[in-house]
């Protein structure tokens, strides 16, 4: 059977997206290339491989069979050109990375801007998202999340050192409301709740005390996917809110914010920057990996 081999690239392209034109948008090429492409795919290999409606483009299980076998030669490939033509020159090329919000370290700027500076072959492409994927599968090169919800089958960099979650509130907001003692008096308080996404419940209040971890549910009056909301929110007396410490440290340096219930929050293993161990690690890869490396001696 002879087939195109840039078929396979646009077809990955599309079942990654899930749309014609975010998938042409990707590779440069129009709509219609892409449509036609994956026509004559699946011709030639006598199978439907997406079901399409005028509102969305889905798998079929063949599809998502022939995906399952053909992402990881297509990404060994990719990676192996891309090591042969960097080998001797500057990284370069288009990085992709997938970033957790929180990670305060990574999307404070000075990483970001020194490494950009450092190799300006290399175009970073960072994407802040709090939803769980597979990021080879949606075109990442790698992703910045915290130890603890990294899959084991992946490479870990460690880019910062323990981090620890606080609740937090303005000292005028405590004074008017009371300082909570134990996390169960949250309930009788205005709480600033977290969610990743809409329709999903608010995140959980996690403590631990004497090797004893339970979670609190908060009820908050106010949730939001935002942190800078949270933050502002918090800033201006709506009630406590609890995150990341590194999120809240400029206020609480400043006295703007007070932690609260510290006793119960111990610390954590921090971000990493991780990605499969089973993939080649291209030239561009490689120096952001060194790069975090050094800045994290650094610091």
């Amino acid at each position: 059977m002879q087939i195109d081999l840039n078929l396979l690239t646009l077809f990955a392209a599309v079942a990654e997206t899930g749309n014609f034109r975010a998938a042409a948008d990707r590779l440069g090429v129009t709509r219609s290339a892409v449509s036609q492409g994956v026509r004559r795919l699946e011709t030639a290999l006598g199978q439907t491989l997406f079901l399409r409606t005028t509102r969305s483009v889905r798998l079929t299980e063949a599809g998502e069979r022939f995906l399952a076998q053909v992402s990881a030669p297509l990404a060994e490939v990719a990676n192996a050109l891309e090591a042969a033509s960097g080998s001797a020159d500057e990284p370069r090329g288009l990085l992709r990375i997938a970033a957790t919000s929180i990670a305060e370290e990574f999307l404070s700027g000075p990483l970001i801007a020194s490494f950009s500076e450092a190799h300006p072959g290399v175009t970073l492409d960072v994407t802040v998202t709090d939803l769980e994927f597979d990021i080879i599968a949606a075109g990442f090169d790698a992703g910045v999340r915290l130890g603890e919800v990294i899959e084991r089958d992946m490479i870990a960099v460690p880019l910062t050192g323990d981090q620890r979650q606080v609740a937090v509130a303005t000292p005028d907001y405590l004074a008017r409301h009371g300082t909570p003692e134990h996390p169960r008096d949250l309930v009788r308080h205005r709480c600033i709740g977290w969610r990743p996404q809409p329709h999903t419940a608010p995140y959980r209040w996690e403590f631990e005390k004497d090797g004893r971890a339970f979670d609190v549910s908060v009820e908050p009056q106010i949730t939001t996917n935002d942190m800078l909301l949270m933050i502002r929110t918090a800033l201006a007396g709506g009630g406590i809110t609890f995150g990341i410490e590194a999120t809240f440290r400029p206020h609480l340096e400043r006295g703007e914010l007070v932690s609260i219930l510290s006793d119960w929050l111990p610390p954590f293993a921090g971000f990493f920057l991780y990605f499969p161990s089973r993939h080649t690690v291209t030239p561009k890869l490689r120096a952001l990996i060194d790069h975090v490396r050094r800045c994290r001696e650094r610091s």
